[in-house]
Formats: C-alpha cells, structure tokens, sequence
C-alpha cells in the first residue's frame, strides 16, 4: 500500500518548497459545480463539469466553466478521457466589464482503488494544452500544464459497498507548468487546491457535499491565498 502514498507525498513536498516569501493576498469566494460521469457501454463513457466561481466578496460571477470529455474504460479501475473546456474570467476596469477566454484540451487518466473495506480514493493525472487570451482579448498564446489530483471518500459507516449514508471528502491536486510559463507566472510551480468537505450520498448513483476549499496560487511578484466554500454535485450513470 505504501506505493498509493507517494504521489500525495510528492505533492505536499512541492507546495511548501515553492512557497514564496513575496506579498500574499487573501481572497473569499465561493464555487458551484456539477461532476456527472456517464457510462455508454462497457469501455466507453463520457465526463462533464459545469462551474460557477465567484469573484471575491461573492459579488458577481467571475469564472463560468464548462468540461465534456469522451472516456475509455480498460476495466473498471482504470480509464482514459480527452475533452474540451470553455472558461473565462470577468472583471471590471472602470466600470467596464472585460471578459478573458481561455480554452483548452485535454488528455488524463484516472484510477480508482479501495482503501480499506469501504473508503475509496482516486487519482487523476491530467495534461492541459491551454489557449489563453490577453487582456482584452486581442491576442492569444499557447501553454501547457500538468495536474495530479488525489480524492478520498471516508464513509461514517462501515459497509464493504457503500451506497448511502454521509461522508468525508479529503481532496488535493497540485498543478505544474510544463510549456511556455514565462507567459504564465514564470515558474515551474503554479498552484494547489486543498480541500475538505462532508457530503452525503443519496444513493450509488448521486453525492452531494459542502467544503472548504484553498487555492494557492503562485504569481509573478507574490501569490494569492483563495478561501472558497463550494458546494458539488456528483452525478454517476
């Protein structure tokens, strides 16, 4: 089991050693979403996230995000997905409002194992090619991006099969430029998302959970600390 453990190691070491001495700023905010996974046939799927973030002080809505993906299932642990996401960021300068797009593709792989007789984690290793706008959105450039996210769900009752019942959800990915970052922060390191939460599972088939969630992001002269409270659907057929 010791091998399960590394990657969630690897990623802890790489958050406190690039953590910066620079200027921190603080943010509150809150993010909505939906994660529906959906099954075809017996090697094929598909995936879809729906998010709404918020701008600080909960304001208005600063980053809508759209995410379909078409999946490949080698058994029923391991799976393969390539898709598509839409994403922007709204802000106002001087009263007007500037919407920044950003798409991307992307490629991962997910696994999914057990943890004693009811807990289960998963990791997922995802590859990003990202076409960002400028401000304004006069130009664009080319980046690409590594993300590894761990997931464990922790049920209170102690079933070999757990279909119903509260939970706790304990969750981090870390996120690494690979292409282009002097366009970016100038760094290898870019951010991490840790997050806790407890939810509920209604039955094997939907999850819904309230958390807190921090995003560390590393930026050119200092780095942000975002406080988000979200609250997610999980959807699987």
């Amino acid at each position: 089991m010791k091998h399960k453990f590394i990657f969630p190691a690897i990623a802890a070491v790489l958050l406190f050693a690039s953590t910066p001495s620079s200027a921190q700023i603080n943010e509150f905010t809150g993010w909505g979403a939906w994660f529906h996974t959906q099954k075809f046939s017996k090697h094929w799927g598909g995936l879809f996230d729906l998010q709404l973030r918020s701008a600080p002080g909960f304001g208005y809505v600063r980053n809508p995000l759209i995410r379909p993906a078409v999946s490949y299932y080698f058994n029923s642990s391991k799976f393969a997905s390539v898709g598509y996401l839409f994403t922007g960021t709204k802000r106002y300068d001087a009263a007007e409002s500037i919407f920044r797009v950003e798409q991307r593709v992307f490629e991962q792989f997910i696994i999914n194992h057990k943890l004693g007789s009811s807990n289960s984690f998963q990791h997922r290793f995802r590859l990003e090619q990202r076409f960002v706008n400028s401000q304004g959105n006069q130009e664009q450039f080319f980046a690409q991006r590594f993300r590894y996210f761990a997931r464990g769900v922790f049920p209170f009752k102690k079933d070999s099969v757990f279909t119903k019942g509260t939970f706790i959800g304990l969750q981090n990915e870390v996120f690494v430029n690979v292409q282009n970052k002097a366009k970016l922060n100038g760094q290898f390191f870019d951010q991490n998302r840790a997050y806790a939460a407890i939810g509920y599972r209604l039955n094997k088939k939907i999850d819904l959970e309230t958390g807190y969630l921090n995003q560390y992001i590393n930026q050119v002269g200092g780095y942000t600390f975002n406080h988000v409270v979200q609250v997610a659907l999980y959807t699987r057929f």
